[in-house]
């Protein structure tokens, strides 16, 4: 039940979807300077897509890494 929309790097989202969703919108925070560039789309959208399914637990992903040349139980005992 839930969309994330990301606007263009350029121009980020239409004002008129901000003003009309303001209980909806997730601002990613960056610099206060005229001369500082965007985040790329892409690095925006992972963020996006990471935090909500972190909200979400994570649904059908593994969420823990093995080792595979040493035993990790091993290690944490030392």
């Amino acid at each position: 039940g839930a969309y994330l929309v990301f606007g263009k790097e350029t121009k980020g989202l239409p004002e008129s979807l901000l003003h009309d969703n303001p209980n909806s919108c997730v601002r990613l925070p960056m610099i206060d300077n005229d001369a500082a560039r965007s985040l790329n789309l892409s690095n925006s959208v992972a963020v996006g897509v990471y935090e909500a399914l972190r909200q979400w637990g994570f649904p059908q992903l593994e969420n823990q890494g093995r080792l595979t040349q040493y035993d990790w139980d091993a290690i944490n005992e030392k």
